[in-house]
């Protein structure tokens, strides 16, 4: 199951459920892809204590814990711990109370270790060489001190407890002196930046002060259903909480991919996120277009995917990253965010929601289009496409796992690689870059050129992806240009995007409705059945909301009304299980199997795009009533 999360920017604590970091996990206090604290345990008298109660947001908690006691027993006294999240740091305040109306003097403190591990090395099963990494641990001006250098690379932890506390180089100990029935109240700090974080009251208003500011920024209709109207508003809080710094664009903050690890700017991720807000949010469209924009390829590095014109994957700044050990720093491994940013920036303006982005855009945008046509393989192949033998991911779409995109017999796929619902973002993305080309810069002959190219785009992909057998288009087309036959969810993106034709649109519609790979709480990522599936798969078989709510999207486009509105129950009938907060994913196991979904392993929640999909389905149904 996950691991309680809090989340602060960049910044989040993973632990377990008293509020403690137990060593040899993978939790633990991370800034910017490092983990800060690698161990941090309360004990009392030695002792760990249990959580009676706990009360969790996306960047506070509120843990009631007593001592452990027999059956019938009554604990000496409780500790009310508060824990709150910064960009600076963790701050925790300590309420000790005695319960047996008699004076005590209780020991307690914190363990605490940092081992400053980048992320990367504790989501895989391999380690690093770190020539020249030191760790140091001191106590220094009655505060506690780790630190980590590597070269140039620097990583400091410090402890803040003041006069009430003693520090050690494992921690901190404390003592509380109690009349009967009295209380004492101490709190704590945990830097990440070298400043003490502020007190846990100011750091919930400070966050109270961007929900409400980010809320400010969505015009939402009423919702007459319920279960939409808490999806919805939910969602958006969910938004809130993973909003982080753009590199690039001072003040500017989207949100990150999701939480734990995904905490930072995602192409692909922020670009379908900012599409589903886009009626109710279109500020946020354009603070995602120009933070992309910011950092969009400029050069020709194979190191790590990078080519004029593309839009980025991710951007990380952990050990791994800066020393080159992973490629993520500055990371181009997506063929499909750089379509998505053509798009976005198309339907803002088709809104008449640009304001001047679509001319202060312009160069980003004939960048991309370049990209498109001269790396991305529109000239060469007639599709998008990616190599498999780059560094970083194998595949580049959106199922970007190892065994995502694969035959029917087993066989993996090579490339280049032209995934199906990349080829749909191609289409509107020429498009809509038309349209801009013929209305906004005042181009004809470039509207005309991307016309012509979309037309004949939408017309071979009509025959070279269709599966006659199975009525259904393959997933891809492998570097032999063979039709990649296992049946995916990817068919509901060329609805979104408007490739197919009506017939072929009716027999995706039916196909996708049927129980094959309708779970009853969403879209299976592979039909059930299929070789390959696996319903706690996560790209074999798992049901992701982002990619159930485009396939809502995409039927609604076409008119299947009927079918878009039964998948849309039960889309909101899994968000109602998940106390309205959508997860990244779920198991692919049937409403008829299991009366409540399943979630899936390690699945982030909050997650960017799992909170933006009831807005693409308050879209399709508008508010609906109870």
């Amino acid at each position: 199951m996950t691991e309680p999360v809090l989340t602060a920017g960049t910044t989040f604590l993973l632990t377990d459920e008293s509020g403690d970091v137990p060593p040899g996990r993978t939790t633990g206090l991370f800034a910017e892809d490092t983990r800060h604290l690698s161990v941090w345990q309360l004990r009392v008298e030695g002792q760990r204590l249990v959580p009676l109660s706990a009360r969790r947001d996306t960047e506070s908690a509120e843990t009631v814990l007593v001592p452990s006691a027999a059956r019938g027993g009554t604990p000496p006294f409780a500790v009310f711990r508060t824990q709150a999240l910064g960009k600076d740091g963790l701050t925790e305040r300590l309420r000790v109370r005695e319960l047996l109306g008699r004076h005590q003097t209780i020991e307690f403190g914190y363990r605490a270790e940092a081992d400053f591990a980048d992320q990367f090395e504790l989501r895989s099963d391999r380690s690093y060489d770190k020539p020249g990494g030191r760790r140091t641990a001191e106590v220094t001006d009655g505060t506690t001190v780790f630190s980590y250098r590597r070269a140039d690379f620097v990583k400091v932890t410090t402890l803040f407890a003041g006069a009430a506390a003693t520090a050690a180089p494992g921690g901190l100990r404390l003592r509380a002196e109690l009349a009967p029935h009295a209380e004492a109240v101490y709190e704590i700090g945990v830097s990440v930046s070298g400043h003490r974080p502020p007190s846990t009251a100011r750091l919930r208003a400070a966050r109270r002060a961007v929900h409400q500011e980010f809320r400010a920024g969505f015009t939402l209709p009423a919702i007459g259903d319920r279960h939409l109207r808490e999806a919805v508003h939910r969602g958006v809080e969910d938004l809130a909480s993973l909003l982080v710094p753009v590199p690039g664009v001072p003040g500017a903050r989207v949100p990150g991919a999701g939480a734990p690890w995904f905490l930072t700017l995602f192409g692909r991720d922020s670009l379908i996120t900012a599409l589903a807000a886009l009626p109710y949010a279109p500020g946020l469209a354009v603070t995602t277009l120009r933070a992309l924009a910011a950092c969009q390829g400029a050069e020709l590095r194979p190191d790590r995917c990078e080519e004029p014109g593309k839009i980025p994957h991710e951007l990380r700044s952990g050990e791994l990253s800066v020393f080159g050990q992973v490629p993520y720093s500055r990371y181009y491994g997506t063929v499909d965010a750089t379509p998505l940013f053509l798009v976005l920036l198309g339907r803002l303006q088709e809104r008449g929601l640009a304001g001047t982005a679509a001319t202060e855009l312009e160069p980003a945008a004939r960048a991309a289009l370049g990209w498109m046509e001269r790396h991305g393989g529109l000239d060469s192949h007639g599709y998008l496409v990616y190599p498999t033998d780059t560094p970083g991911l194998i595949h580049q779409c959106w199922k970007d796992s190892a065994d995502s995109i694969a035959f029917s017999t087993g066989e993996a796929a090579t490339g280049p690689i032209a995934a199906a619902e990349v080829q749909g973002y191609a289409y509107e993305a020429l498009k809509h870059t038309a349209r801009l080309a013929r209305e906004v810069w005042r181009d004809a002959a470039t509207a005309e050129r991307l016309e012509r190219a979309a037309d004949d785009l939408r017309i071979r992909f009509r025959t070279d992806f269709w599966l006659s057998e199975a009525d259904f288009p393959a997933i891809a087309l492998d570097g032999r240009w063979r039709r990649v036959d296992r049946l995916g969810s990817n068919a509901g993106h060329l609805l979104w995007s408007g490739l197919l034709d009506r017939p072929q649109a009716a027999a995706v519609a039916r196909r996708l409705s049927a129980k094959e790979f309708s779970s009853g709480w969403g879209l299976r990522t592979v039909a059930a059945g299929q070789p390959g599936y696996h319903p706690l798969s996560y790209h074999n078989g798992g049901v992701w909301p982002h990619d159930t709510a485009l396939a809502i999207a995409g039927l609604a486009r076409y008119g299947f009304t009927a079918e878009a509105a039964a998948m849309a129950g039960d889309l909101l009938a899994a968000a109602a299980r998940f106390q309205y907060r959508l997860p990244e994913v779920m198991a692919g196991f049937g409403r008829d199997e299991t009366p409540e979904p399943v979630p899936y392993p390690h699945s982030c929640s909050p997650q960017a795009w799992a909170a933006a999909a009831p807005l693409f389905v308050l879209d399709v149904l508008g508010g609906g009533q109870d």
